[in-house]
């Protein structure tokens, strides 16, 4: 039988599909599967003595403090709790037999913070950041509820501290040309997110600068990696039973740092990521659905978290911005 030439187009149309499909499918099992189970990524212990992160006291950037220590780097330490830092300075010493330097930092001061860290750090090859040091809501919120401090305080720390703190370390990873920078930002950097609006769209800055960055960095012999957690148990999430979809930060950290390396961008947690492609795919089939239940959601949190705020204010205390 002799086609015709539309249906030889035709085919061909199709075979091209097809053929991107498996290679898409390939590459996302690759990245996802093969790679991280195999070790294919960086060595993170061929880019530097040291690891420095930001809020290495609590959470996501405890288990990133740890972890680092474990694979034998030596860890300089950022948080703001003097105690906390002391604390964990203490038992990473012991557990892994590394150097610690501490640096006490409120990262929401600007200038002079990025200034004292520096300082700090000038005799040291410093190959492995994570600007993990993030603000978050007390609980979801109309934005026109949200009081002008806590919106302040949560661009300070999770966009200018980010960028500051990435710049004393990007420029020496480049003349060296080699280095590791993790930023942390957030799966609400690209799913919708009302209720935590500035929120969310501070992690979408580090998200946008974190993949620029990372054009930038390649040719440079520099790894930047962008990692956007979902629902990790943390105090900042306020979660404190992991499960399979809110994993302990230690296992989320363990799992995200098999990815530098293989994904420039990723949720770090193979769960994570399912949960947002099935956001994103909902969102394209029905936008104001996908709003509506997302909102829906929020404003069940939020008013569990006003009840909380009155109990608090019974007690004079006051809300505040979650800080890691």
């Amino acid at each position: 039988m002799t086609l015709t030439c539309s249906e030889i187009v035709a085919l061909v149309v199709l075979a091209v599909i097809g053929i991107r499909i498996l290679l898409r499918v390939g590459l996302l099992v690759w990245k996802k599967l093969i790679a991280p189970s195999f070790g294919l990524g960086v060595d993170l212990r061929t880019q530097g003595k040291w690891a420095l992160i930001t809020g290495a006291t609590g959470g996501i950037g405890k288990a990133y403090s740890e972890q680092l220590a474990a694979k034998g780097l030596d860890v300089v330490l950022v948080a703001r709790n003097p105690s906390a830092l002391q604390e964990l300075a203490s038992e990473i010493k012991q557990r892994y037999d590394v150097q610690v330097r501490t640096i006490e930092a409120d990262l929401s001061e600007g200038e002079p913070t990025f200034a004292k860290i520096a300082k700090a750090t000038e005799d040291l090859e410093v190959g492995v950041v994570v600007n993990n040091a993030g603000a978050s809501y007390e609980h979801p919120e109309l934005f026109t509820e949200l009081p002008v401090e806590n919106i302040l305080a949560i661009l300070k720390v999770n966009v200018t501290a980010m960028t500051g703190v990435t710049k004393v370390f990007l420029p020496k990873m480049f003349e060296r040309r080699k280095g590791v920078l993790i930023n942390i930002s957030s799966m609400l950097a690209y799913v919708p997110s009302p209720y935590l609006s500035v929120y969310g769209a501070s992690k979408a800055f580090v998200k946008k600068l974190s993949f620029d960055l990372a054009a930038e960095a390649e040719p440079r012999g520099v790894t930047v990696q962008c990692v956007c957690p979902g629902i990790v148990a943390t105090k900042m999430t306020k979660i404190k039973k992991s499960s399979w979809m809110a994993p302990t930060p230690e296992k989320y950290v363990e799992a995200s740092l098999k990815t530098v390396g293989i994904e420039e961008c990723t949720t770090g947690y193979l769960t994570h990521y399912l949960l947002a492609s099935f956001i994103q795919g909902l969102n394209c089939v029905c936008e104001k659905g996908t709003i509506w239940l997302i909102s829906r959601t929020m404003c069940n949190l939020r008013a569990r978290g006003l009840k909380r705020s009155a109990r608090k204010m019974a007690k004079g205390e006051k809300d505040s911005v979650v800080t890691e």
